[in-house]
């Protein structure tokens, strides 16, 4: 939990842009029923605070040519060293590679990745992933259909 007390303002300000972060003070600010001066105050508070984290538009891979969604599980070689630190810099550069995630179990890292289609993934993961160092085994998973996707956090009422 953040280390900053928040009352029911702060909370009606983070559902708010949860729900449209385009939103203007003015718009945010009649909505939550503060002025918006006050409005920009608590808002400014939140950022600092770091439980606002980013503004950002999603956008629709599909749309852009992107047809497929893989999770891609990793094992690395851990007799050579730093090969955390080096995998984790070399992926950082990637753009196909949406999320990373460091795991317990069988791998190590877990990757969400997007490519064009079935080959361009197949590229992607022989002639890209596997040649990073370090990198001992790649096992994907392709995405056959969305279910569901949440990108708002449950906040309580």
């Amino acid at each position: 939990m953040s280390h900053i007390e928040l009352d029911s303002y702060d909370w009606r300000l983070l559902r708010a842009l949860q729900a449209n972060a385009r939103l203007t003070n003015v718009a945010l600010s009649e909505q939550v029923n503060l002025s918006p001066s006050q409005c920009s105050r608590r808002l400014q508070r939140l950022e600092q605070s770091n439980l606002i984290e980013a503004y950002f538009t999603q956008l629709n891979a599909n749309e852009l040519g992107y047809q497929v969604t893989a999770f891609v599980s990793v094992v690395l070689d851990k007799s050579i060293k730093n090969s955390d630190q080096t995998f984790q810099q070399a992926i950082t550069s990637i753009p196909k590679i949406l999320e990373c995630y460091a795991i317990s179990g069988e791998a190590d890292y877990w990757l969400r990745v997007i490519s064009e289609d079935l080959p361009s993934l197949s590229t992607f993961l022989h002639e890209s992933l596997s040649a990073l160092p370090s990198v001992r085994n790649l096992t994907s998973t392709v995405v056959l259909n969305r279910i569901k996707h949440a990108p708002s956090i449950p906040l309580p009422n």
